[in-house]
């Protein structure tokens, strides 16, 4: 009776002890990041940068897996199926785990439930560009041709926020201009560039290179006021329309289930990657403002991020498809 009671709790004690263990020596092998976007997208960037610390950290490398489509429905939902054991993780983000819900008549996963928040990454203002040799320098330049000739004005939206924007634009007063969408930054670019479109919505840190290359100029920011990652580049909300403001961010997600001392792993050495100073100068100098803070505070901030946007979104009947 004795010898099956100790084999009972040796078995208790295996069973409870393994989560930890595996913790403890997480991670023994590879890591994958999918970034629902294309390479060299904002979210893109910032999870290459990052994955390497983390690799440096850890010590298995932190492979990022680009799975672009559907404004990032399709790489979040192959995140959402993968197994809960901490190999797999997410870049997400507020079109990810906040728009795409009221934005798409079906995104396959729930972005509360079927995911484990870690840890907000960083944010940052989306940015209107244009081309140098565009006649448009500023909002009210965009205003005037569009209410000149309705729908003659492209303008790309690679990625849900984007599109966010721009029917925000339309609705405060911006309007007839013609949105084109795109599944990502690059193919977005190109075609600004190419004269395809003649305005581009996107991340400051997908467009940054081109803007201090000369290669596009900033017509505005989303941000309330200047960002400190265009100095220089006015608002939207100063530029006429008061009070505009659409910030996009990313933050860092596994599937639900994943082990909770994984987790806290993860963003253990995350704290400590984003506390180095060049770590945070270089996020800025890529278009983010770094992030920080607990798992428990990235899922309060998308839920309060939720109530925020859900009701704009669901009057103004915006829809992605």
């Amino acid at each position: 009776m004795k010898t099956l009671r100790l084999i009972a709790a040796l078995a208790a004690y295996a069973l409870f002890a393994q989560p930890v263990a595996a913790a403890d020596s997480y991670p023994v092998k590879p890591v994958r990041i999918i970034v629902p976007y294309q390479a060299g997208q904002g979210t893109d960037v910032a999870a290459r940068y990052l994955a390497e610390d983390l690799a440096r950290a850890l010590g298995q490398p932190f492979i990022v897996e680009n799975r672009p489509g559907a404004g990032g429905n399709i790489g979040t939902s192959e995140a959402a199926r993968s197994a809960p054991d901490g190999y797999t993780l997410l870049m997400g983000t507020n079109g990810t785990h906040v728009l795409n819900q009221y934005m798409y008549a079906s995104t396959a996963f729930d972005p509360e439930k079927d995911f484990e928040p870690i840890m907000l990454v960083s944010s940052f203002p989306m940015v209107l560009l244009t081309t140098p040799a565009s006649p448009y320098t500023n909002l009210a330049d965009l205003q005037n041709a569009a209410k000149a000739k309705p729908d003659s004005v492209n303008v790309g939206m690679p990625s849900t926020t984007a599109r966010l924007v721009f029917e925000l634009l339309k609705q405060q007063g911006v309007a007839s201009l013609r949105g084109i969408p795109y599944k990502g930054s690059a193919t977005a670019t190109t075609d600004l560039l190419g004269g395809q479109v003649q305005i581009g919505i996107d991340t400051v840190s997908a467009a940054r290179s081109f803007i201090v290359g000369g290669k596009l100029r900033a017509l505005a920011v989303t941000s309330l006021k200047e960002s400190a990652l265009l100095p220089g580049v006015n608002s939207v909300a100063t530029q006429g329309l008061p009070g505009f403001q659409v910030i996009a961010w990313n933050g860092l997600y596994a599937p639900k289930g994943t082990p909770p001392a994984v987790v806290q792993k993860l963003n253990a050495e995350l704290t400590k990657i984003l506390a180095r100073p060049e770590v945070r100068k270089r996020l800025l100098e890529l278009g983010h403002e770094p992030g920080g803070g607990t798992p428990g505070e990235l899922a309060a901030f998308a839920r309060s991020e939720r109530l925020k946007w859900e009701p704009l979104i669901v009057q103004a009947g915006l829809k992605a498809e």
